[in-house]
Order: C-alpha cells, then sequence, then structure tokens
C-alpha cells in the first residue's frame, strides 16, 4: 500500500469558498444532516463544519489539525443542507476545496488511493472489472452475504455490494455485454430515431452496471433517440474530487471535455454522482481561460436520462405489476435539484405502483468512498433506510446512482429484505421488451 501515489491539490477558484458566505447560523441544516442526527456533535453538522472550513480558509486552523481533519472526514458531502438552507449556502464546493487543502498535509487513506489510482487508469480497470463480473457470476458473494448475517466482518459487505451491483431477476433476465462501450444500436427493433445524444458511460457504472446502460440506450432508442458513446471517456472525477485529490479530478474532467467536444445533442448520464460532476466542470474550470468556455458549454449539456425521457412522455410500455419505492440519490436531488423526473418516469409504466418510502429524500451512507473510511457511521446513516424499506413492502427499491444501488443493495441481502434494488430507467426499459 506504501507504494500507492499521494495526490496533491490544485488550486480551485475562489468560488469554491464563497459559497459559505450566506450562512447565518441559523441551525436549519442541522436535522437534514444524518451524521448530526448519528452523532448529536455539532462538530459533525453542516453549521459546525462551515465554522471549521471558515477557520481553514482563514489560516486560523492547519490543515494538519486532527480535530478538523476528523470531522470533516465524517461528512457524507450529500448536501441535504443545501436543500434545508433557507438562505441559500452552497456547501458542496467548500467542502472539496477544504478537502483538497487536507490532502496537501497528509495522504489520504491508502484504500482511497488505491481505488483512484486504478480508476485513473482504464487499461487497469478492463481486467478488474472482468474479474468482479466473473466473482459476482459465481454467486459466492451473495451467498457469503447472506450466510454473514447482520454482524457481518468488512469481507461480507464488500461480496454484498459486489453482488448487489447485478442485473435485474424480477421475472427475467437481461442480456448483459461484457461493456457499455460496445453497445450498438438495433436498427430492426427500434422506432427511426433522429435526435443524438450522447452516453456518458463512467468507471464503476461502465464496469459493474453495463445493464443499466443496456437499458439506457433501449428506453432513449424508443424514446427517438439516437445515441452515440464516445470511446475515449473517462471516469468523472467525482470520487477524486470528493476525496480532495483536485489534480486528478482535473486531469480526467479535462479530458471529458474534449471527448465530447465533437459530440451533439444532450450528453446523457445515468448516474447521479457523475451527473453532479459533469454539471460542476463548468465551476471547476472558472479560472482556467484554456476550458472555461468549453466547460460550461460541456455542463449546460447534461442531462440525466430521466429528465430526457420525463420530456419526452415516456412514450408508453408494457404492464409491469410491481409495488416500487423510489429512493432519491443525493446528488440528484440536492446537487442537482432533480426532484420530479425520476418519478415521472415511474409514474409512466402501466400497472407499477409506487409505493411511499419515509426517509427517501435523505442520505443511504453510501457517498462515493465513504464506506470504506467509516464504515461505521455509513452503516448507522443506511439503518433507518432498510427500516423504512421493510415497512414499505415493495417489490422493487428504483435509485439512480451505482453507489447508492450498491450499498442499499449490500444492506438488504445482509438483512434478508425481499426486496431488489434498480434503476428506474432499468423498469421503464423492460416495460418496453414486454
Amino acid at each position: 500500500m506504501t507504494a500507492v501515489p499521494a495526490f496533491p491539490p490544485s488550486r480551485l477558484p475562489a468560488s469554491f469558498w464563497r459559497g459559505l458566505d450566506a450562512c447565518v447560523h441559523c441551525g436549519f441544516c442541522l436535522p437534514a444532516c444524518p451524521t448530526y442526527e448519528a452523532t448529536l456533535d455539532e462538530a459533525d453538522s453542516p453549521r459546525g463544519r462551515i465554522v471549521l472550513m471558515r477557520a481553514l480558509e482563514r489560516g486560523d486552523l492547519g490543515p494538519d489539525d486532527p480535530g478538523l481533519r476528523h470531522h470533516l472526514d465524517r461528512c457524507l458531502g450529500c448536501r441535504a443542507c443545501e436543500s434545508a438552507c433557507p438562505s441559500g449556502v452552497v456547501y458542496g464546493p467548500a467542502l472539496e476545496a477544504a478537502r483538497a487543502r487536507l490532502a496537501s498535509a497528509a495522504p489520504l487513506p491508502a484504500p482511497v488511493r488505491l481505488v483512484l489510482w486504478i480508476l485513473a487508469r482504464p487499461a487497469l480497470q478492463k481486467p478488474l472489472w472482468l474479474l468482479s463480473r466473473l466473482l459476482r457470476a459465481t454467486g459466492l458473494p451473495g451467498w457469503l452475504a447472506r450466510e454473514a448475517g447482520r454482524g457481518a466482518p468488512r469481507v461480507a459487505w464488500l461480496a454484498a455490494m459486489l453482488a448487489a451491483s447485478g442485473g435485474p431477476g424480477v421475472g427475467r433476465r437481461w442480456s448483459v455485454g461484457p461493456s457499455a462501450r460496445r453497445l450498438i444500436p438495433d436498427p430492426d427493433r427500434r422506432p427511426p430515431t433522429t435526435e443524438p445524444c450522447a452516453l456518458f458511460t463512467g468507471c464503476v457504472q461502465a464496469g459493474l452496471f453495463s445493464h443499466v446502460h443496456e437499458a439506457t440506450v433501449k428506453a432513449l432508442q424508443h424514446n427517438g433517440l439516437r445515441v452515440e458513446i464516445p470511446p475515449a471517456q473517462v471516469c468523472c472525477g467525482a470520487l477524486a474530487a470528493h476525496a480532495g485529490a483536485a489534480d486528478l479530478a482535473t486531469e480526467l474532467a479535462r479530458a471529458n471535455l474534449h471527448c465530447f467536444a465533437d459530440t451533439r445533442g444532450p450528453i446523457v448520464v445515468n448516474a447521479a454522482g457523475c451527473g453532479a460532476m459533469l454539471r460542476h466542470y463548468a465551476a471547476w474550470f472558472a479560472d482556467d481561460p484554456d476550458c472555461s468556455t468549453m466547460a460550461r458549454e460541456f455542463s449546460a449539456r447534461v442531462r440525466d436520462v430521466t429528465e430526457v425521457l420525463a420530456e419526452r412522455g415516456p412514450a408508453p410500455g408494457g404492464r409491469l405489476p410491481l409495488r416500487v419505492a423510489y429512493d432519491a440519490p443525493c446528488h440528484l436531488l440536492h446537487a442537482q435539484k432533480i426532484a420530479d423526473a425520476p418519478l415521472a418516469v415511474l409514474r409512466a409504466i402501466p400497472g407499477l405502483e409506487l409505493a411511499p418510502l419515509e426517509g427517501s429524500d435523505r442520505c443511504c451512507g453510501a457517498a462515493g468512498l465513504y464506506s470504506l473510511v467509516q464504515p461505521e457511521l455509513s452503516l448507522a446513516v443506511l439503518e433507518p433506510r432498510l427500516a423504512a424499506l421493510r415497512r414499505s413492502a415493495a417489490d422493487v427499491l428504483a435509485t439512480g446512482n451505482p453507489g447508492c444501488q450498491m450499498h442499499i443493495g449490500a444492506g438488504i441481502l445482509i438483512a434478508g429484505i425481499r426486496t431488489e434494488v434498480r434503476h428506474p430507467v432499468e423498469l421503464l426499459a423492460w416495460s418496453y421488451e414486454r
């Protein structure tokens, strides 16, 4: 592990810090914060962390201060505080800037550095995803998760997350190709398409959730869009940005800007965390004279797949008699402010019954790499979601982010809850198949 390189931070735009200026310490954010609810520590609340971040920005606290690092590391970055704030505080970018400063004083945890190092190198990802899919296909990860039970050791939890990334089992099996980058439209099975769009495939989503990309292409084609998948795209950089590896995030973002420069139409994203980061490119490169215009144009084109489909109806499909609960990914609801589009897609499916899910607007505890570095707090945040899911009696939990699908899905497996976790677009595409 010691050979894994550290990632020094670049200088982020000053606007990242200015988002905190509106804070008047009113406390409306406290009940919206999952970590504050779990610890009841003011320093683990948005209000408390803003005080700490301002002290870091002024230089009153150094980036090597252990208390500062402890409380900022425990933040999920879910940005629910922004939705609750009456003053319009923009918390997320300031957290990224603060974590970049922390990374300048001490290396990131070794597991985080290793993950980021691999995700920055597509040549290393291919064998990793292939081995992961082969292991998943054996059924061993799911068996290990079920046998481990609620007191599961960490290895069983990771196995459960891998098992939860598999394709649907609700009534049928999907044809899951080895890579979403090689998806080819079938003109004999789809209606004519005229309007172009470009699909962002990402890293984890392409490696473990190619069935979601397949469903996305099917649904978009069925609604009159021609899908292009640029082959040179890379990880969006969200995991690096949230961890404080700002140089790496900048490198990945710049590669994507150039990769999509020649594409037309909306840039369609089916992973909430990726979508939030791609929309953030405009702010990320605001002070970069070489990329600022390109980044603004890029971010203006980014659309979640449910937005694109909801605007088109979407076209009706076959009957799908399932009880479905919807869980709103934080970076879709709070960062991108998209609340209605996923529900509109689900309501458009004939026969589908939407089940209420208490706390569906709150973080599930996934938060990118959070469960790797804060496992106990991550599980504490997940517990209320699992309890609410039991009460919902849903056949399927629909959510639009791979990290959420894996984290909630792992909890479901270990807790023995009889519910599947799927992306909303999977259900729509299945409806079209019927």
